[in-house]
């Protein structure tokens, strides 16, 4: 049994934004709780040199709508990157998942030898459309999701193993 471009794309992205909305929830939950300014934990890095939680996030949603829009052939939305407060970051996680419904099968699958390529500060990257999914889109999905969960049970948010991984 194979599974289909559409299978390992689409569903995979939505589970994993609707887990970050979930744990982005708890967050702002701990900070009104122990009253902590929720900038805070939006302007948090786990070290000097990386990325606050608001970029992850960013990134974690730009990686899943262009993965869609790319493995369709159609050129993804762009996102003006101005969200500040929880409320605006679920917001972009929100449309972003939206957004991935309104793909379908017919629309993605097939697309495993699609040329894709990626305009990168240090120049242009090729990709196949199975390549760039399974080597570059889920490891970048999951590295800030990853980071992003890292960053909030770092700064004292409860969160464990089954935030991460969501229900079935």
């Amino acid at each position: 049994m194979s599974i289909s471009m559409y299978q390992a794309s689409v569903p995979v992205l939505v589970r994993g934004l609707t887990n970050l909305q979930a744990i982005l929830g708890k967050a702002e939950a701990h900070a009104a709780e122990k009253q902590i300014d929720p900038s805070v934990f939006i302007g948090a890095r786990l070290f000097p040199d990386m990325l606050p939680l608001v970029r992850q996030v960013y990134i974690t949603t730009d990686t899943a709508k262009g993965c869609a829009a790319r493995l369709a052939g159609v050129e993804p939305p762009k996102y003006d990157d101005v969200e500040t407060t929880f409320e605006d970051l679920h917001a972009r996680i929100q449309k972003t998942i939206d957004y991935l419904k309104e793909f379908n099968a017919a629309q993605i699958d097939g697309s495993e030898e699609r040329s894709i390529t990626l305009k990168m500060r240090s120049g242009p990257i090729e990709f196949t459309g199975l390549s760039y999914l399974l080597q570059f889109v889920l490891p970048n999905f999951y590295f800030h999701v990853t980071t992003s969960y890292d960053i909030l049970r770092h700064n004292g948010v409860e969160l464990g193993k089954l935030d991460y991984l969501g229900g079935r």
